[in-house]
C-alpha cells in the first residue's frame, strides 16, 4: 500500500519535475551560447580589454572572477588559468627565400637594482619569466636576424642565444658591441654567418665645452643570405630621462648626427648599399632626432622608415608607465638600395597577447624578399 502512494506520488509529481529540468536546459543553454560584447579602444568609460591593457592576463582576469559563475563561465575561467605549454607554438612560416629581421629593445636583459615584487633588489639579473617571456615571443615569430638593444655582458646575449636555440630557434652567429656606457650594449643574433663588421669612424662630440661618446655605440654588421647582402646599423640613442651633465635632448640629437654621419660614409663608398638601420631612438616621427637620422626627403641617401603597424593598426612601440605616454620611438629604416626588397605589407609591430610580460617595447618584424 505504501509502495502504491508513492509510486502515485511520483507520477504526480513528473511533469513539474520534467518542466523545471527543460526550463534548466534552455537557460543553461541561453548562457552557453551568448557572447559577450567587447567594447571598442575608444569607447569613453569603456572597460578596457585585453589588447589594451599589455598588463592584463587570463590569470589575473580569472582571479577577479565572481564566486557564483555560469557552467559556461567555469569552463572560460578554467581554460584561461589551464598551464600553457612551454615551448612556443609558431604563428609564422619560413620560406627558403628572402630575410626576416626583427629588432627589439628587450628591457635590462642585464644585472642591475631593482625593483621586482614589491622588493627592492640589489644586482638582480632580470627576472626568468621575463625572459621566457622574450623567448617565447621571437621564437614564434622565426626572425633569420634579430637586432637587440638594452643587452648587458657578451654572456648575457650568448643565454638569448642559447636559450632561443633550445626553444627551436638556432642563431648561431653573434655581433656584440656598445659605447661609453658600461652596463648597456648591442647584439646581433643571425643565422646566417656574419661576414664582415665595422666600427664608425667618429664617437665622440662637444657639448657645453664638454666632451661625450655615444653611449650605447653604433653596431655595424654585414650577412649575406640567399645570394643577397645586408648591412645592418644598430643604435640605442639616449633616454628621455634627465641627467646633470647635459640636455637630454641635446645629447640624443648629437648621438644621431654621428649615426647619421656612419651612414652617409657608408653610402658615399657605395651609394647602392643596403642598408637597415634600425634600434630604439627614443624620439618620435617628427622631432630633430629622427629627421636628423633619415636625412632629406628627396636625397639618394634618404633613410625610408618602414611604417610598421600592429594588427589594430596602431603604431606605437613604447609604454612609458611612469608617465602613461604610448609612443613610437623603435624604428627600422632601410636605404634606397634596399627599398625595392622590402615588402612593406608584410611589416608589422608584434602585439601578441604577452608582449609586456618580455619588454616595456613591442618588437618590430620587417621582411625582405
Amino acid at each position: 500500500m505504501r509502495f502504491r502512494k508513492f509510486a502515485a506520488s511520483i507520477a504526480e509529481q513528473a511533469p513539474r519535475n520534467l518542466g523545471a529540468f527543460f526550463c534548466g536546459f534552455l537557460l543553461l543553454a541561453s548562457t552557453a551560447c551568448k557572447k559577450a560584447s567587447t567594447p571598442d579602444w575608444d569607447t569613453p568609460g569603456a572597460a578596457p580589454t585585453a589588447e589594451s591593457t599589455p598588463a592584463t592576463t587570463p590569470a589575473s582576469a580569472a582571479s577577479e572572477a565572481p564566486n557564483l559563475l555560469t557552467p559556461a563561465e567555469s569552463l572560460a575561467v578554467v581554460s584561461a588559468t589551464e598551464p600553457k605549454e612551454s615551448a612556443p607554438t609558431s604563428t609564422e612560416t619560413t620560406t627558403d627565400t628572402g630575410l626576416r629581421f626583427i629588432a627589439f629593445n628587450v628591457e635590462n636583459w642585464l644585472t642591475m637594482d631593482r625593483y621586482v615584487d614589491r622588493k627592492s633588489l640589489k644586482g638582480a639579473p632580470k627576472p626568468d619569466s621575463e625572459k621566457e617571456a622574450v623567448v617565447r615571443l621571437l621564437a614564434r615569430h622565426l626572425p633569420d636576424v634579430i637586432g637587440i638593444s638594452e643587452i648587458g655582458t657578451a654572456a648575457d646575449l650568448a643565454e638569448i642565444q642559447e636559450d632561443l636555440k633550445a626553444a627551436g630557434l638556432d642563431l648561431p652567429h653573434s655581433h656584440y658591441t656598445g659605447g661609453t656606457d658600461p652596463t648597456r650594449h648591442l647584439g646581433l643574433l643571425s643565422r646566417f654567418p656574419i661576414t664582415s663588421t665595422a666600427k664608425p669612424e667618429v664617437t665622440e662630440y662637444q657639448l657645453t665645452g664638454k666632451t661625450f661618446g655615444i653611449n650605447r655605440g653604433i653596431l655595424d654588421a654585414s650577412i649575406k643570405a640567399r645570394g643577397k647582402s645586408y648591412r645592418f646599423i644598430g643604435v640605442h640613442l639616449k633616454s628621455k630621462r634627465e641627467i646633470k651633465q647635459a640636455d637630454q635632448e641635446a645629447i640624443r640629437l648629437n648621438e644621431a648626427r654621428l649615426l647619421r654621419r656612419h651612414v652617409d660614409s657608408i653610402l658615399k663608398k657605395d651609394a647602392d648599399a643596403r642598408l637597415v638601420v634600425y634600434g630604439d631612438l627614443n624620439d618620435t616621427r617628427a622631432t630633430k632626432t629622427i629627421k636628423m637620422v633619415t636625412g632629406k626627403y628627396n636625397d639618394p641617401t634618404y633613410l625610408t622608415a618602414i611604417p610598421a603597424k600592429d594588427s589594430r593598426g596602431e603604431a606605437w612601440t613604447h609604454y612609458w608607465e611612469l608617465n602613461d605616454i604610448y609612443s613610437r620611438i623603435d624604428f627600422v629604416m632601410v636605404s634606397r638600395g634596399l627599398r625595392g626588397d622590402v615588402d612593406f605589407p608584410a611589416a608589422k609591430i608584434i602585439d601578441d597577447e604577452d608582449w609586456s610580460s618580455a619588454s616595456d617595447h613591442r618588437a618590430i618584424l620587417a621582411i625582405f624578399r
